[in-house]
């Protein structure tokens, strides 16, 4: 990958790491409230955590990877691609704990989008929010680890 190319890579993983700690904040505010109403917005800012993260592989993976194909498993694909190192191309851009607690928010985000009748267990979201904040301190050392083999 040329220095230009690298160089922008890096400027939109930035931007998007940006979005991602802002959903942090607003997770982290959430989670000191204990009302139904709080829980509710808990889970919505959860799954936006996800899609967030989603959006940051499409960015590595456009960068790479421009086959890839929407699918019908397109967002387990698009999680699992993104912990795998592809020969030639690029290393894998999360460590295999970083990847199970993204698989386990990926699962919470399909629930969450289509629960329309059920209501949200307090004892699961408590699991879902640790997991969460687990992933504030992993993502960020693999993405420096990601971007030192590419060389940026």
């Amino acid at each position: 990958m040329d220095q230009e190319r690298l160089t922008l890579l890096k400027a939109e993983i930035e931007a998007q790491v940006g979005e991602i700690e802002k959903i942090f904040t607003r997770i982290e505010e959430r989670s000191k409230r204990k009302d139904i109403t709080s829980l509710e917005s808990l889970a919505y800012q959860i799954h936006n955590l996800y899609c967030a993260f989603e959006d940051l592989f499409r960015i590595v993976a456009d960068h790479f990877e421009n086959n890839f194909e929407e699918e019908k498993r397109y967002h387990r694909e698009l999680l699992r691609r993104m912990a795998i190192s592809i020969e030639g191309i690029r290393p894998a851009f999360l460590s295999k704990e970083t990847y199970k607690l993204l698989d386990f928010l990926r699962a919470f985000r399909h629930f969450f989008r289509h629960a329309y009748t059920y209501e949200l267990d307090p004892k699961k979201m408590v699991i879902i929010l640790e997991d969460s904040l687990k992933l504030k301190s992993l993502y960020s050392n693999d993405i420096v680890t990601f971007l030192k083999k590419l060389g940026a």
